[in-house]
């Protein structure tokens, strides 16, 4: 990331995560530059995770990151050759999202044997899932009244849930460094978007 300020440590931390990954560097770090332009980063995550498609491995890398004023999302998929291509490619995306936007960052910790849970103790795993409004779930049921014999059609009842973005960061598979660091990248995003409010 040349073009970043080369004093920010965090920017540097975010490069070397990067590279860390192992996960396309050159591509990821090109696209996550291009998108953060000369604004400090402040917090980051990169996550990368193994799916199984039938009989294929498939990788993929997200790269979040804060600046002051924004939210970055990038995230890079590989493929097989197919009918659009005879070799194998990646797709590389970036949305960056103003801060203000932001309506809903939910974070659900998993802990093993809550009874004996200490403060500062590292769950197991999390869930971050952050919504702007550009995709929501909607889950809809039958609606019900309180007659178990009753017939009538009471319409539906259901809820709507923003959830643009939605990683799950685990102990057993990413190690506790990342479980770490994906905590700390929620509470800085809280923290910025309190302010923005």
């Amino acid at each position: 990331m040349d073009g970043m300020a080369k004093t920010s440590t965090t920017t540097q931390g975010l490069r070397a995560a990067i590279e860390r990954s192992g996960y396309y560097p050159a591509l990821v770090a090109e696209a996550v530059e291009a998108a953060v332009g000369g604004e400090p980063v402040r917090s980051y995550l990169v996550h990368q995770e193994t799916t199984f498609d039938q009989n294929e491995v498939r990788r993929h890398v997200t790269v979040l990151v804060l600046t002051g004023n924004r939210f970055i999302v990038s995230h890079t998929d590989e493929q097989a050759a197919d009918d659009t291509s005879p070799t194998p490619y990646a797709t590389t995306s970036t949305e960056s999202v103003k801060l203000g936007r932001i309506s809903s960052i939910v974070v659900s910790r998993v802990v093993a044997n809550p009874e004996q849970y200490k403060p500062g103790t590292l769950p197991r795993e999390i869930v971050l899932t952050i919504g702007w409004g550009a995709v929501s779930r909607l889950d809809l049921e039958p609606a019900a009244c309180g007659d178990p014999n009753c017939e009538a059609d009471h319409g539906y009842t259901g809820s709507s849930t923003a959830d643009d973005l939605s990683l799950r960061v685990s102990e057993a598979g990413d190690g506790p460094e990342t479980v770490r660091q994906a905590l700390a990248f929620a509470q800085a995003l809280s923290e910025a978007t309190a302010d923005t409010r």
